[in-house]
């Protein structure tokens, strides 16, 4: 359907063709311009309306222009300049072409024709001339405005003198250019025009003014306001930036203060960021709060340096009432904007004098508080404040602030769960590694645990495990992963470990148990690896280390599992990695494991690690294991020292990207004064020779007092070898200030039961008795046979 317009449509000469080439629209001013008819043309082919048949076609594309030879009514050819713009059908299918042309005769307007003045001074584009000395010789009505200043009071002056400002020079050099070079130039400039209290972003638009002879006379300056265009790719630019610098860290205050930072100046002039404590709550933020409520600064920022605005510190906690303006967004679960202007400010602040203080001496006279909410839980709020910049925010603020921090609440909620899960998975690390280390005779340890910087807790673990026979064993482990799981499994394997090593398993043997069980972890987990399929362990794979030291033989058994090394610094020697044959990672299943032993004099230091003590992006592993030599090299009898000095040489400044788990070991040994040996005889009328030496020797040890017991232990267990035992059968007393051990061994590897004798029994009641006596017995297996021991203590004797 046509438009009706209040004026003459016959001015112009107007046709429609349909995409067939039929006419299907003919106006009064194509009938003026070819004398035809309406009902002289319509329903037949335009082409016939051509002068030459042709056999043309419609033209291609949206658009087109040309001249073309017409037939007019009465017999004679007009050449006629025709534009043809294609309109697509409603339905998408079809369409057609509209085609005009003004009529002959079309005048330009004359010189005192008003139309011709307005294209100038009622253009609604700003425009302005300046004439070859850069002065003002005519401008608009719109530049007027634009200026402040009517033209009569300003023209003669340059682009500087009317501006006044840094921006103003700015044009003047552009205008200059354009002077010199004859070649047009647009210039972007951000500032306040005029009475305007707010900044607006110009485009200026400088070409030059010529005359007929195309001499460069002056410069013609037209302003165009790109303000809203300006701000909208300053917020896409603000998002874009919050998006990349907010939340980049698992940590809580770090975020929060990101998002401060993100927000001022660009948003705001003073931003503060305050979050609810989940221990208010149960443990968990709440969906809906209510007033009064307690928040917890987290973070702020200021456009002046040191935040002389805040009124509390970070870390610091306050209490919020109905009717400031953190409880009224939080309670309302929605942004409030207050300002100055609006008479909202001084009824918020009559709750806080302080705060209100502080409005008075900055000038605040605008504030946003934004919630910051996600996942359904409300953690806290930001408010957003200005002073320096003058203007109020805006509904196109409010969005913007609202889009940051519904970003920036997504990576609090992140950083909050991902920190607690860590201090639940630290706190589980924490009790199930030993608290404190034993004090044994055989060595003196000390040890550090550190979490991940970035990767969390993980399954780093150690230990020091007496063993009997005055000897300790060593482990460090580490399980793959991190996490509550990572430390659940962890636990599990340092009790496994534990129960394996009470029993007196072998390095290599202990492993192999270890290694067993992995495998069944991993099962129960769902993750199966295959007994011949070769890759690295199931979801719960693991490394370990295993090291046995005895003091009386000052040797050392050691077996590994995929674990890194120990690192051996022997006295007067300098430090190096101990040949122990690598091993399978735990989990694998069915591969072998194999032990060394070394001797290790008195005074030896172990260094016991896990690799996130060597690995790190910043430095290749051997480079930080040999500051790990380093370091170790100048161990001077403090364990402690040394491995602070360890970790703070080869760790990087920002802390590891795994756990670290390091265990130091110095290693003593036993005075062969303090050990004596017997080699047993098979006749059992020699048990009380054999009774009496060890009488005597505890004389010789001033250990007198505990002679009735041991003396009844070393019967009953001497007599028990030569009846159940296997020759060569041997004694062993060794003691240390609080314990006496009596150990007898024997090439039978037939293992010891203690059982309860019946009432008219000969026997059987003599391991029950050992058990009784004393503090802890047990068997071992050796590659000979076996050994049965019993720890007396003698702290009675010390009294």
């Amino acid at each position: 359907m046509s438009r009706v317009y209040p004026f003459d449509e016959a001015a112009t000469a107007r046709a429609v063709i349909d995409d067939y080439g039929t006419l299907v629209e003919w106006n009064e001013g194509a009938r003026r311009l070819l004398g035809h008819p309406p009902d002289a043309v319509l329903g037949r082919p335009a082409a016939r309306l051509l002068a030459e048949q042709d056999g043309r076609a419609l033209p291609t594309g949206p658009r087109w222009q040309g001249t073309v030879e017409l037939r007019h009514r009465d017999g004679r050819t007009v050449p006629v300049w025709l534009l043809a713009h294609h309109r697509p059908g409603h339905d998408g299918h079809g369409g057609s072409w509209l085609v005009v042309t003004p009529l002959p005769g079309t005048k330009p307007p004359a010189e005192d024709d008003p139309l011709a003045a307005a294209a100038l001074i009622q253009s609604p584009c700003a425009v302005a001339v300046y004439d070859a000395e850069l002065r003002l010789r005519r401008m608009n009505d719109a530049m007027a405005d634009v200026v402040g200043l009517p033209e009569d009071r300003v023209r003669g002056l340059r682009l500087t003198e009317i501006g006044g400002k840094p921006q103003s020079e700015d044009l003047e050099q552009g205008m200059l250019q354009v002077l010199t070079t004859g070649s047009p130039l647009d210039v972007q400039t951000y500032m306040r025009t005029g009475g305007e209290d707010r900044a607006h972003a110009w485009l200026a638009r400088i070409a030059p003014v010529k005359d007929a002879q195309g001499r460069v006379r002056g410069v013609c300056l037209a302003k165009h306001d790109v303000t809203e265009n300006y701000r909208a790719r300053q917020r896409l630019q603000l998002l874009n930036e919050a998006s990349v610098r907010v939340g980049s860290t698992l940590d809580v205050l770090r975020t929060a203060q990101e998002l401060a930072d993100v927000c001022v100046p660009a948003l705001a002039d003073f931003v503060t960021i305050d979050l609810l404590n989940p221990q208010d709550y149960g443990g968990e933020p709440p969906a809906r709060v209510t007033a009064p409520l307690t928040l917890r600064r987290a973070a702020h920022c200021s456009v002046l340096p040191g935040v002389p605005e805040a009124v509390i510190k970070p870390g610091q906690a306050e209490e919020y009432p109905a009717g400031s303006p953190q409880a009224d967004a939080l309670t309302a679960g929605h942004t409030i904007i207050a300002s100055v202007a609006a008479g909202e400010m001084p009824s918020w602040l009559t709750w806080n004098t302080a705060r209100g203080e502080q409005v008075r001496r900055f000038g605040i006279h605008s504030s946003m508080s934004v919630p910051i909410q996600a996942r359904g839980l409300t953690l806290g709020v930001a408010v957003f404040t200005r002073h320096r910049r003058p203007d109020p925010y805006t509904p196109d603020d409010r969005l913007l602030a609202e889009e940051i921090t519904t970003r920036a609440a997504v990576c609090i909620d992140n950083a909050r769960r991902y920190s607690r899960e860590r201090e639940t998975a630290l706190a589980l690390q924490r009790s199930l590694l030993p608290r404190k280390l034993p004090r044994t005779a055989a060595l003196e340890a000390s040890s550090r645990y550190l979490p991940a910087a970035r990767a969390g807790v993980g399954g780093d673990w150690f230990d020091v495990i007496p063993l009997s026979g005055m000897r300790v064993a060593m482990v460090v482990g580490d399980v793959v992963g991190h996490g509550v799981e990572a430390s659940a499994t962890m636990g599990r394997l340092r009790t496994a470990v534990r129960t394996l090593a009470d029993i007196d398993l072998a390095p290599d043997e202990l492993l192999t148990h270890l290694d067993d069980l992995v495998v069944r972890l991993s099962e129960e987990s769902g993750v199966v690896t295959s007994p011949g399929e070769a890759g690295s362990p199931g979801e719960a794979g693991a490394t370990c280390m295993y090291a046995v030291y005895d003091p009386v033989s000052r040797r050392c058994t050691v077996a590994r599992a995929g674990h890194p090394p120990p690192v051996v610094l022997r006295p007067g020697g300098v430090p190096q990695a101990l040949d122990v044959p690598a091993g399978p990672p735990l989990g694998l299943g069915g591969l072998p494991f194999e032990a060394t032993e070394v001797e290790l004099p008195e005074g030896t230091v172990l260094a016991l690690y896990t690799d996130g003590l060597v690995w790190s992006r910043e430095r290749d592993p051997e480079t930080s294991r040999q500051r790990l030599y380093e370091a170790l090299g100048t161990y001077s009898d403090s364990l402690d020292g040394t491995c602070d000095r360890i970790l703070h040489t080869v760790l990087p400044p920002g802390g590891s990207v795994d756990d670290v788990a390091l265990l130091l070991a110095r290693t003593q040994g036993l005075p062969s004064a303090q050990v004596a040996t017997w080699d047993i005889p098979a006749d059992p009328a020699l048990v009380s020779p054999i009774r009496k030496q060890v009488v005597e020797q505890l004389d010789t040890w001033a250990l007198s007092e505990a002679t009735f017991t041991a003396e009844l232990v070393v019967s009953e267990l001497v007599t028990n070898a030569i009846r159940y035992g296997s020759h060569p059968i041997r004694l062993r007393l060794i003691h240390d200030t609080s314990t006496l051990i009596c150990e007898v061994s024997d090439t039978s590897h037939t293992a010891p039961h203690l059982r309860r004798a019946k009432v008219f029994d000969e026997g059987g009641r003599g391991l029950l008795l050992v058990a009784q006596l004393t503090q802890r017995w047990g068997s071992r297996h050796t590659p000979e046979g076996k050994t049965i021991w019993a720890e007396l203590p003698l702290y009675e004797v010390d009294r």
